[in-house]
Parts: C-alpha cells; sequence; structure tokens
C-alpha cells in the first residue's frame, strides 16, 4: 500500500514522484510501441476507441503551450475525456509533445518516416490481445491516475522531461 504525504493528499505531488510517474509513462510507451500497441492521432484515436474500449488501457493527451488557444482542439480532448471517464478508462495530459514525438520514434521535430508530422495529440495504449498485459510501469501510471480521481483531479498532467 502506498501512504500519501500531505503534500500529495492536497493535490501537490512531490517533484521526485512526478517525475517517478512521467519515467513509468515513457517506460510504458518504450514497450508498447514494438508490440503495436500505441495509436496516434486525434481522429485514428476516436475510430479506437468506438470499436474497441474495453481493449484502451491508458489515454494521452498531448498539448503545448500554443495549443491551448486551439478551440477545436480542445472541444476534441473535453469529448475523449468524457468517453474516457465513461468508460473507465485512464486518462494523462502531457505538456511536452516534443519529447513524445521523441519517446515514439518521430524525432524532435515530430514527423513520421515518411516526413509526414505525427498527430501527437492523442494517443492510446492497447493491451496486446494475445496475453493480458502486466507492466510494472503501466500499474504505476494507472495508480497515479486513481490516487489523482480520488482528488478530483480527473486529467492528472505530466511533464515529459528533456533527454
Amino acid at each position: 500500500m502506498y501512504n500519501m504525504t500531505f503534500e500529495e493528499l492536497s493535490g501537490d505531488y512531490s517533484q521526485e514522484r512526478m517525475d517517478s510517474v512521467a519515467k513509468a509513462l515513457e517506460e510504458v510507451l518504450t514497450s508498447a510501441l514494438p508490440q503495436g500497441c500505441i495509436t496516434v492521432g486525434v481522429y485514428e484515436a476516436a475510430k479506437s476507441l468506438n470499436v474497441d474500449p474495453d481493449n484502451v488501457v491508458l489515454c494521452i493527451l498531448a498539448t503545448d503551450d500554443e495549443d491551448v488557444k486551439d478551440v477545436a482542439l480542445q472541444i476534441h480532448f473535453t469529448l475523449i475525456q468524457a468517453f474516457c471517464c465513461e468508460n473507465d478508462i485512464n486518462i494523462l495530459r502531457v505538456n511536452n509533445t516534443r519529447r513524445l514525438a521523441e519517446i515514439l520514434g518521430g524525432g524532435s521535430n515530430g514527423k513520421q518516416s515518411g516526413g509526414e508530422p505525427m498527430d501527437l495529440h492523442c494517443v492510446l495504449v492497447t493491451s496486446p490481445h494475445s496475453t493480458s498485459w502486466k507492466d510494472p510501469a503501466l500499474s504505476k501510471v494507472n495508480r497515479f491516475c486513481r490516487e489523482s480521481r480520488c482528488m478530483d483531479q480527473w486529467v492528472p498532467i505530466i511533464n515529459l522531461p528533456e533527454r
């Protein structure tokens, strides 16, 4: 059982804990990628959520400072968040799309191998069909999401540190 400090109970996570969760999220993404368990893009994610929501284990919504003013993107986020909450899918908000692109293999410019830009605003992590995925890093991220919801933080924000 994890004992929370007073700061964590009041919603202020320690920097050490946030770094630990960010590292766990990076581990989840790097282990899910070669298994083909990553869906990238707002529209692709919406299609995947519609077809098989029970297979989605984590939804990551990513923004940079300039995305906050994009009303259409915020509407998409609101709809995706509502769907995920209704289907008990954990959600995280990430505020460094450049680092997310590096983790997912698109380089710091966020381009796919064919030169097309990656839509990193929504990333789904799905469970492999062949096995029940027991990843300690995923358990850590899911526990963080659950604890955040208990403190009325339905979409916690994680800062992916630069490498």
